[in-house]
């Protein structure tokens, strides 16, 4: 698997711009009634009309902000409608992956989905948010879903972490998990197999799942996840609809359960 494409991966604002831009324009010569039903033409007429679509866009260049706008507008509604048609499929992968940890009320009425790293410093600072939600709300189920985006020992943690699933059970692979994300320093292969010899793990197995194409194909289907739905960093959590993004904190949490038993969404 290629992780290399995760970390520092940026976008300058001026690229954004640009690249919005020329997709605007795009948008814009390709919906024009006459141009899109026009014969094939000579070089003569191509420069012609080019020369006509130039001078009008500096007359008018309003209407390059109105394709923009537009092309916005689709883009947001496109992804929106992508994320909705995760989110709301109860039974698919991102709520019933058996390579992800799952703890809490397993048959409660709200499901928080946590994408996390373990070398990801917000994901710690949010690991007590989620154990107090857990505490308080007995009617409350957290599937925790690696997504190794901060280098080399993420990856490899996440690779242990996933093996890990294949023999022990609920309430160990918490244990194992909450130690690796309360680990000062970074984290990766050998503090994640530590971690898992303290659970009791057959550390022969381990080593031999460990490289099975099933762990690789668990990882890489999270990423895919993440992609669909436009995550980039950790922790992000599922709740309703609705990306959170951050460690938020307790109440603001908390709050959107609750909103989501109220009405049936993230965000009243």
């Amino acid at each position: 698997m290629n992780f290399a494409r995760f970390p520092n991966t940026k976008v300058s604002s001026m690229q954004r711009h640009i690249r919005t831009t020329m997709m605007a324009l795009t948008l814009f010569v390709s919906s024009a009634p006459v141009m899109a039903q026009a014969p094939a033409f000579n070089d003569a007429q191509r420069r012609a009309i080019g020369d006509i679509i130039k001078e009008y866009l500096v007359k008018n260049p309003e209407v390059l902000s109105e394709a923009m706008a537009e092309l916005e507008k689709r883009q947001k509604d496109a992804e929106r409608d992508a994320r909705l048609k995760i989110t709301q499929d109860k039974n698919g992968p991102l709520y019933a992956s058996k390579h992800d940890i799952n703890v809490g009320n397993i048959g409660g009425d709200v499901t928080v989905v946590e994408f996390f790293d373990y070398n990801c410093g917000f994901c710690k600072r949010g690991m007590a948010d989620l154990q107090k939600l857990i505490g308080e709300d007995k009617n409350l189920r957290v599937v925790a879903k690696d997504f190794p985006v901060l280098g080399q020992g993420s990856v490899e943690a996440a690779t242990v972490a996933v093996a890990l699933k294949q023999q022990l059970p609920a309430e160990k692979l918490w244990a194992f998990h909450t130690k690796l994300l309360s680990a000062r320093g970074s984290v990766g292969r050998q503090q994640a197999l530590d971690a898992a010899r303290e659970q009791g793990a057959d550390m022969a197995r381990l080593a031999r799942d460990i490289e099975s194409a099933e762990v690789r194909g668990a990882i890489e289907q999270n990423i895919l996840h993440a992609d669909s739905l436009g995550i980039s960093g950790t922790p992000t959590y599922i709740i309703g609809d609705e990306m959170v993004v951050g460690a938020v904190g307790f109440a603001d949490l908390k709050a959107r359960v609750d909103n989501v038993r109220k009405c049936g969404k993230a965000a009243c």
